[in-house]
């Protein structure tokens, strides 16, 4: 796969993530996990298969069934969308790098097994694994070849994402919708999958730089300046990972204040009705409502502290909408309209802190509900080591009863292991330059082989 992880390490993190969402999922029976490989072969292989018992308590794992995605797995130009062979779900999720529900699976277009006359197919949900370019390759990205479609059209070319892996999810049938909570769930969790397996690919990048860098003089010179300075000044992507996490986070706690308060105004819900509104706005300025659009489109996939997210809302849509609604001659019952949308938007994003409602909620203790909302709150302007493990420490109370957070916890403490490293990684780098200046590598190889 694009990602360079040992087979242990990736078996387990795609055991994890099944195993969470058949727990958390009980219309869920069965989770598969495939790898997409480097362009441009892009080579499907199914890493790992689980089943649920009936009572939901014990989980077989393993490739029992014959398929074209088992090892050695299967290449793109062989389930890419063709004429004259059946659609895959597959090639859908690795090209447009987009989910698939099949709903009705007697009806579904890329169901192979109905196209071909071999028997029933279940109710599935299929989600692409995505990683940013830029995060995934800290030396710049290589010069790949990328495949094309059947039209001849080169895919992820012009895109800042690569599919890693795709995870497919069996349901009973008739319990699953597009875009229902089981597949936005299903979504969230991919992310957790595509940040713990990059922090696993940084943690062997981080090893092995190690491991070269006690090897001789030359190569440890050689190393100091070519792999882990690039390493080193990308530590600031962890703390970014950890911000992601503790997003996660306040958004499941804010959604287990709005189910149990019984709020519908949600931010989702207020960008859609701007996005309504703009779609009634008579200007010429097509660049700035494109602009607005991906604005839009932006905030709902960052997951800030209130403060920060309102001061996002002040410069990047309100200012924007103020510009158009200007060059449009908006009337005044549209400036209402965004006003107040502006505004139901601004109180959305403190219903995690709103003490009524927090008082209002009576399945955690009081001390911990307070201590939780101070900490998840309170993100520091830079990696706080106590503070990540204060947060570790509490998402190991089984009273605060968050939907993710056993998933949550394994990942903050990956992350904490990975910043020790690299903490322990640029000292080393120091101490080896140190060394190196003094004419003592070979002492310093042999103190640390």
């Amino acid at each position: 796969m694009s990602l360079r992880i040992n087979k242990a390490s990736l078996e387990q993190a795609c055991k994890e993530i099944i195993e969470t969402i058949l727990f958390c999922l009980p219309n869920a029976y069965k989770g598969t996990v495939y790898s997409i490989g480097s362009p441009p072969d892009m080579v499907a292989t199914r890493v790992t298969s689980g089943v649920i018992d009936e009572q939901r308590k014990n989980i077989s794992w393993g490739l029992p069934e014959s398929s074209d995605y088992n090892p050695p797995g299967k290449p793109w130009w062989q389930y890419r969308d063709e004429p004259g062979r059946p659609l895959e779900a597959m090639a859908w999720c690795v090209e447009r790098q987009k989910s698939w529900t099949a709903e009705d699976p007697e009806k579904d277009i890329r169901s192979v097994r109905v196209q071909l006359g071999g028997g029933r197919e279940d109710s599935h949900h299929m989600e692409p694994v995505l990683i940013r370019k830029h995060d995934l390759f800290l030396e710049g990205e290589p010069n790949f070849e990328y495949p094309r479609n059947y039209e001849g059209e080169v895919i992820w070319q012009d895109t800042d994402y690569m599919v890693v892996a795709v995870i497919k999810i069996h349901f009973r049938p008739g319990t699953i919708k597009m875009d229902s909570p089981e597949t936005r769930l299903i979504k969230k969790l991919s992310r957790t999958l595509g940040t713990e397996l990059l922090s696993y690919q940084l943690k062997e990048q981080s090893l092995e730089a190690m491991r070269e860098l006690a090897q001789d003089k030359v190569n440890s010179c050689n190393i100091i300046s070519d792999s882990l300075r690039n390493t080193i000044t990308k530590s600031g992507l962890i703390f970014s990972l950890i911000k992601h996490e503790l997003g996660f986070l306040r958004d499941q706690w804010e959604e287990i204040l709005r189910e149990s308060c019984h709020i519908r105004d949600t931010k989702q819900e207020s960008i859609k009705h701007l996005n309504r509104i703009l779609d009634d706005v008579t200007t010429d300025d097509r660049a700035l409502t494109q602009e607005l659009r991906e604005a839009h489109k932006k905030f709902l996939e960052l997951s800030l502290p209130p403060e920060k997210a309102e001061n996002w809302i002040k410069f990047k849509i309100e200012q924007k909408w103020e510009s158009l609604l200007n060059s449009s001659n908006g009337n005044s019952h549209l400036r209402d309209q965004v006003k107040q949308t502006l505004d139901r938007l601004r109180r959305s994003l403190y219903v995690g802190k709103d003490p009524k409602l927090i008082d209002s909620y009576h399945d955690m203790p009081d001390q911990l509900k307070q201590q939780w909302v101070d900490l998840i709150y309170r993100m520091p302007d830079q990696f706080d080591l106590m503070f990540l493990e204060k947060i570790i420490d509490i998402l190991g109370n089984p009273f605060l009863k968050l939907p993710h957070q056993d998933k949550s916890r394994k990942s903050l403490i990956h992350l904490k292991a990975l910043a020790k490293i690299m903490g322990e990684l640029e000292e080393n780098t120091n101490v080896a330059l140190r060394q190196v200046l003094n004419g003592g590598a070979m002492k310093f190889a042999r103190q640390n082989g």
